[in-house]
């Protein structure tokens, strides 16, 4: 049974919107950079830069974090980011983890999914938390940083001129104030209906889905595991699909298609929303109470800019392309946007880098949404078929399935996963001696590492604690190469004159008994760890003097055979001079 509307288990705190001391109706300070929309996108840009020291103003057109029911899924990816970020506790505290699916056709379970899932893995593949909770994290760790990051709110953005001198120049509203910020770059990250894309006549283009999607939160305590569950033609719901998330806090989130004879407007009245989600909650056995919190309806759309890149105006999240909801990829791949952009804008904004770098941005970034957009158009065609044709293929598909494995794949819901950039114009030029390992583009995978404590003993960490917001070499050492620690300090030394953030990881192989020498002591300088089973050498296809330089986002720069410092300072030297 259900009860009446429940406001969500969260109390947001509100802001009020405050103007900055003005000359003549202009902010005086002139910002490195303004990031237009406080969402999940435009915080993680926000901790990017301040992590390397670069001052950010956010302006955000409400008073607190989002409300409703929006991106629920945060992936492996982002957590990665978050943890580098130095936020990601939060998240793993607050989330509930989840490692695959079930998907039913009428009443018969006809495919399971698990994404990859081992001892070696640090963070799940996926974990369920809303939105507001992610921005909540996320506004938590930037309030943090109180002195390089400024928060705008009740703020919005009226126009934006970009000045022949450099810069933009953007008219702001709070309440009935209108004043003026000029920004040496800005960044769109305003989401689907970006005032600042429209206001530079940009269009998105790709494909719209006329299907349409109920979305509904409720309240319901119950102790089912946390798993995606896909229910296609229900006798609960004949010829609709069904989907179904439980969140932290005993909210459920339950996603159902309309049929093409259903008017939408009148879908998302309670008295039609109730019957349908009591049908799914017994269909699944679940008998508690449970109160209706949220009701909307969702279009699918895979749309993108051309470029992310305009002149002093960049794009990322929602601003930037949508992403069907299917296969999570919405919030995951603009959190990504957030920390490929963050270290280039960086190392822009504090002169270590030319304006070109930014660019590279937009290549990957934008071959990264067609990417995504070609997983999440599939997936969409799949849960919302868009014609007769694609409903038939569905129908044989689900009818076969439950009998016959071969077919089984083809209801894969295709989960967000890292993708590669592999013709990204940064990418090193690859030497012939390697015959595996991760290739310049890729991001790292993970690994199970040994560290020597302060006290001296040995303690189990992973190949991601290693990383951080900067440039690291990874250096794959022997016992009897402390002479190089020198040359590489030095190195060090020399690059963090020059402002850019780089550190070296030297990696050893064996176990923690050979191991136990001057180089694993806590007077030795720069980080050390151990790859007790060998399992990182060979993933990595490493020998000694092996050299893997990795860019401050996880992905692969540079490799070699017979590393050296030249080596790797003349990669990061055409990287940041590109």
């Amino acid at each position: 049974m259900s009860r009446p509307f429940k406001p969500y288990p969260f109390a947001p705190r509100h802001y009020a919107g405050e103007v900055p001391p003005l000359v003549d109706g202009h902010d005086p300070v002139r910002r490195p950079v303004a990031i237009v929309g406080g969402g999940p996108v435009g915080l993680t840009l926000a901790l990017a830069l301040a992590r390397q020291r670069v001052p950010s103003v956010l302006i955000e057109a409400d008073d607190s974090v989002c409300t409703g029911s929006r991106a629920i899924c945060i992936s492996r990816r982002s957590l990665e980011i978050f943890k580098r970020l130095g936020v990601v506790d939060g998240f793993l505290q607050k989330g509930l983890p989840w490692t695959g699916g079930r998907s039913f056709y009428r009443d018969t379970e006809v495919f399971r999914f698990a994404m990859h899932q081992d001892d070696e893995q640090s963070l799940p593949p996926m974990i369920n938390i809303a939105q507001y909770q992610i921005e909540q994290l996320l506004l938590d760790a930037v309030e943090q940083h109180a002195d390089l990051i400024d928060i705008c709110w009740q703020t919005r953005v009226t126009g934006i001129e970009q000045k022949p001198e450099g810069g933009a120049r953007l008219a702001l509203q709070t309440g009935d104030s209108h004043w003026t910020l000029h920004a040496d770059w800005v960044v769109a990250c305003d989401g689907g209906r970006s005032t600042i894309r429209d206001a530079l006549g940009l269009k998105l283009t790709g494909a719209t889905y006329e299907g349409r999607y109920v979305i509904v939160d409720i309240e319901l305590d119950s102790a089912r595991a946390t798993e995606r569950l896909a229910y296609f033609d229900p006798p609960s719901n004949p010829g609709s699909t069904v989907l179904v998330h439980k969140q932290p806090d005993n909210v459920w989130r339950i996603d159902y298609q309309l049929r093409d004879d259903e008017d939408p407007d009148a879908a998302v009245k309670p008295e039609n929303v109730m019957p349908r989600v009591q049908s799914v909650l017994d269909s699944m056995g679940e008998t508690g109470a449970w109160s209706p919190i949220w009701i909307t309806v969702y279009k699918a759309n895979a749309l993108t800019l051309e470029r992310y890149r305009h002149g002093q105006v960049l794009f990322a999240g929602d601003a930037a392309h949508l992403v069907p909801i299917f296969g999570v990829r919405g919030a995951n791949s603009g959190i990504d946007d957030a920390d490929n952009l963050g270290w280039k804008l960086g190392c822009v904004v504090n002169g270590t880098a030319s304006p070109g770098l930014l660019d590279s941005y937009s290549d990957e970034r934008v071959f990264a949404a067609r990417e995504n957009l070609s997983y999440g158009m599939k997936s969409t065609e799949f849960m919302a078929p868009p014609s007769f044709a694609f409903d038939l293929m569905r129908t044989a598909v689900l009818g076969l399935a439950g009998q016959h494995a071969a077919v089984r794949p083809l209801i894969n819901p295709r989960q967000t996963h890292a993708i590669a950039y592999a013709e990204s114009p940064l990418n090193a030029r690859a030497e012939d001696t390697f015959s595996g390992g991760p290739q310049p583009g890729t991001v790292l995978p993970e690994c199970r590492l040994l560290k020597r404590a302060d006290d001296g003993a040995h303690v189990a960490i992973h190949l991601t604690d290693l990383l951080g917001p900067c440039f690291t070499a990874l250096r794959f050492g022997s016992h009897d190469d402390a002479a190089q620690d020198d040359v590489w300090q030095q190195l060090e030394r020399t690059l963090a004159d020059q402002r850019v953030p780089f550190r070296t990881v030297t990696l050893t192989k064996g176990t923690k008994e050979t191991t136990g020498t001057q180089r694993d002591t806590p007077n030795a300088t720069g980080l050390h760890a151990i790859d007790q089973t060998g399992r990182l050498h060979d993933m990595f296809d490493a020998t000694p003097g092996t050299v893997y330089l990795i860019r401050p986002d996880g992905h692969v720069l540079a490799r070699s055979r017979n590393g050296n410092v030249q080596t790797i300072l003349r990669a990061l030297t055409t990287t940041l001079k590109i």
